[in-house]
């Protein structure tokens, strides 16, 4: 049955999903706080000043509304027939030491993590949300990379340097989209050009991208937590064209200084291939030639039929990881779904490999080695970020059934209709299905001749909080 709203309102269940949240982090092993030697350090960090004065460019960040940690800021203009994007990168190098305190708290860290009750920084919140991040109308050292581009998007050339910036305005996603497509005029206005050039050159790669929609734990106005199914805005996606151009850059500048760290993953074997082929022809959405990149851009997003296929290609985006080199360079460096080199390089405040790539970058762009402590410590990040990853996605996911269930409890016993978006297990005995409202998407035993894109009436039995978990029938 459709409910009115998604909201966790009952006081009994939200004590209950405070304590389960709790005793997760204690069970990943979050860490939870700065030692005080750490926080003093951050306290007291000064980035070195810039010699670039870049204070008059009208640099603008755009991101969730809630945010405070601002990574990029960006000014777009038009230069003759092309463009000139300038996107700034928060100078997190310049304030965090190598094998100082916040270091080695970053590196236990290895990224800020997100859970219904807040976020859990990879740096002390004196830095990431306040002195080192691009907030508005404060005068701010920056990596600033600017990127000169032809009428189609193309970059004709590119370069890397340490500047003051200060930023005029703080947009979010929400806003800047509406604006944009009332027809008022933005700092953003460019990105709806740029962006979608952008894509254009992707495709022509042969890049793919799946932009499945993402159920986000918020945290409403009354302290209660909710679920929400978000799909990307267009602004969001053009916006990221510019991180992943900038990420780009970063990894043909370490290919070329022969010393770096890539983000790469590994193109779809064919048995991959093959199989994606039988369950597009199971789904009525045959996928007959071209790329599988081209076939998914062509997908009707309005079509019910496309969520499973887009949930059947996640399997094709398998194996990311990071790959370091100093002195030979790699044979395989490509990130499959960009295809092409990359790095990650944009994200300095919440996500620490990027610090090494800035710092390489910087170095090696004014002509000098690459710096000591990155190189000595290159071979340590891939485990860093595994394992980051691996408690980020842990955390994610058991934070998303714990509000799930907090969510249903009220409504046990009652009926919900749902649609099955793919089959799991040896024998498809599993089943991937999706609740509309509230927006819930869970694993069940297969009902009986169920079939990805089938609606099935399902029966809610339990729904426990403090292990995450909920049972249908």
């Amino acid at each position: 049955m459709p409910l009115r709203s998604s909201r966790l309102a009952q006081s009994a269940a939200q004590s209950e999903l405070a304590a389960a949240l709790a005793a997760l982090k204690a069970e990943l092993d979050v860490p939870l706080e700065f030692t005080p030697e750490a926080l003093a350090e951050a306290e007291a960090a000064r980035a070195p000043e810039p010699e670039l004065d870049l204070r008059d460019v009208p640099f603008a960040t755009l991101d969730p509304a809630s945010s405070r940690d601002l990574d990029q800021a960006f000014y777009l203009e038009r230069s003759g027939e092309g463009f000139t994007v300038r996107y700034a990168i928060a100078d997190v190098p310049g304030f965090v030491s190598a094998e100082g305190n916040v270091d080695a708290a970053a590196r236990e860290r290895g990224q800020t993590l997100y859970a219904a009750d807040g976020s859990i920084p990879l740096h002390p919140r004196t830095l990431s949300e306040d002195r080192a991040s691009l907030l508005p109308d404060v005068d701010r050292p920056a990596f600033v990379w600017t990127f000169e581009m032809d009428s189609a998007g193309s970059v004709d050339d590119f370069r890397l340097e340490r500047a003051l910036i200060r930023s005029r305005a703080k947009l979010d996603y929400v806003s800047v989209q509406a604006a944009l497509d009332r027809g008022e005029d933005s700092p953003a206005s460019l990105l709806a050009v740029i962006g979608p050039l952008r894509a254009e050159i992707e495709a022509d790669r042969g890049g793919a991208s799946l932009s499945l929609p993402d159920e986000v734990v918020v945290r409403n106005e009354d302290g209660t937590c909710g679920i929400v199914r978000e799909s990307p805005l267009a602004v969001e996606e053009w916006n990221a064209q510019l991180s992943l151009m900038t990420g780009m850059g970063a990894a043909r500048m370490m290919l070329e200084a022969g010393v770096g760290i890539l983000r790469t993953m590994p193109r779809p074997d064919q048995a991959a291939f093959e199989t994606f082929r039988r369950q597009t022809r199971a789904l009525e959405v045959p996928w007959r030639e071209g790329d599988y990149g081209e076939y998914l851009r062509s997908l009707d997003r309005d079509d019910p039929h496309t969520l499973p296929v887009l949930q059947a290609a996640a399997s094709l985006f398998r194996g990311a990881g990071y790959l370091t080199f100093d002195g030979d360079v790699p044979a395989e460096t490509i990130q499959a779904a960009i295809a092409a080199p990359y790095a990650h390089a944009t994200a300095p405040l919440r996500r620490l490999v990027d610090r090494w790539a800035l710092a390489i970058c910087l170095d090696v762009s004014q002509g000098r080695e690459a710096p000591e402590w990155a190189r000595a410590s290159l071979a340590e990040l891939p485990e860093i970020m595994q394992s980051s990853s691996r408690r980020a996605g842990q955390l994610g996911s058991a934070t998303l059934n714990t509000v799930e269930a907090a969510l249903l409890r009220p409504y046990v016993g009652q009926q919900f209709e749902a649609t099955v978006l793919e089959l799991r297990g040896h024998d498809g005995d599993r089943a991937v299905v999706q609740i509309a409202e509230p927006p819930v998407t869970h694993t069940i035993h297969t009902p009986a001749g169920a079939l990805p894109g089938d609606v099935v009436t399902l029966t809610l039995a339990d729904a426990d909080i403090a292990t995450g978990t909920l049972e249908f029938s």
